[in-house]
């Protein structure tokens, strides 16, 4: 593992790639927002679920968000740079369970 751009003197992008999918887009349309799109984060980060709330996308909706393309709890923290895309719980069969978003989902709302 490398050391962080924000450590070698580089700094990290404010704004995340967002990526909405399947029932969640109807939020976006609703919003006038596409479904790809990119929205600032503080230097903090914040959490997903927060995030969520800040889009519009109801966090119940929700079974999990990929980060960097790994499947993550709702509640995990979302940094400056990161690439996340929100997938509800309609996400057909078996790819829920092959991808992680069941343990995702299950984890999000305990």
């Amino acid at each position: 593992m490398g050391i962080p751009d924000s450590e070698c003197g580089h700094p990290l992008p404010a704004r995340v790639t967002v990526r909405i999918f399947g029932s969640l887009r109807p939020y976006c349309e609703a919003a006038g927002r596409p479904f790809m799109f990119e929205t600032d984060v503080a230097e903090e980060g914040v959490s997903g679920v927060d995030l969520a709330a800040s889009l519009g996308l109801p966090a119940d909706r929700i079974e999990g968000v990929f980060v960097n393309h790994t499947v993550q709890g709702l509640n995990s923290l979302i940094r400056r740079g990161d690439r996340i895309a929100f997938v509800p719980y309609d996400t057909p069969g078996p790819h829920r369970l092959f991808l992680g978003l069941y343990d995702a989902g299950k984890s999000a709302h305990h």
